[in-house]
């Protein structure tokens, strides 16, 4: 899930990662990114030619990010969203990358076959985990989508107990390391796969 090394005293740029979101005056406008952004705007994953997949997208803005630098990448999200999903991939990739980066319907725990198993390096997934009825397809579809050497980067806030059951389950299922906790804010920073295990 993401790995986001903290130590509020290292870099001003990385104490932003102390907050779920964080603020950027870009273009003249106050511009709020969320942390999993962030991580991959520092650098610390190599997103040159990977191949990549981003879950439950929304607006693509992890995935844009991701390819801008160079993922090579299938951005996912249910039917509804991909109209909406495909016209910002379009209006922020650059012609030169367009043939890098495709928009996918994906839901989670259904028609998995079209995803061939064990073909991505890298699985972004940015506050996915929230509905508790999901979480079963979520975890069939991260594993159905790993390997041993996928990276899967997950950036999430815990708010209820549920969420908390859902981290135990991944635990079962992947090695998992977690990165920066707030206690007070109950906001995990992040967590890196860096085995998948059997069940």
């Amino acid at each position: 899930m993401a790995l986001v090394p903290y130590d509020e005293n290292l870099l001003l740029a990385l104490s932003k990662l102390h907050q779920t979101s964080a603020e950027f005056n870009l273009a003249n406008h106050g511009i709020r990114l969320i942390v999993l952004c962030m991580f991959l705007e520092m650098g610390k994953v190599d997103l040159k030619g990977k191949r990549s997949i981003e879950l439950g997208a929304g607006t693509g803005l992890v995935g844009i990010i991701a390819a801008l630098l160079g993922a090579s990448l299938t951005i996912t999200d249910r039917e509804p969203a991909l109209e909406f999903l495909a016209s910002n991939v379009h209006e922020n990739i650059p012609p030169s990358q367009q043939g890098a980066v495709r928009v996918s319907e994906l839901t989670w725990g259904e028609n998995l076959h079209l995803y061939p198993t064990d073909s991505y390096d890298l699985i972004l997934g940015a506050e996915i985990f929230y509905l508790e009825e999901t979480f079963p397809a979520l975890l069939q579809t991260l594993k159905h989508l790993s390997s041993e050497n996928t990276v899967v980067l997950l950036s999430c806030q815990i708010r209820y107990e549920r969420d908390e059951h859902f981290l135990v389950e991944l635990r079962r299922r992947f090695s998992v390391q977690e990165g920066h906790y707030e206690s007070q804010r109950d906001i995990y920073r992040a967590v890196k796969n860096t085995t998948n295990t059997e069940l």
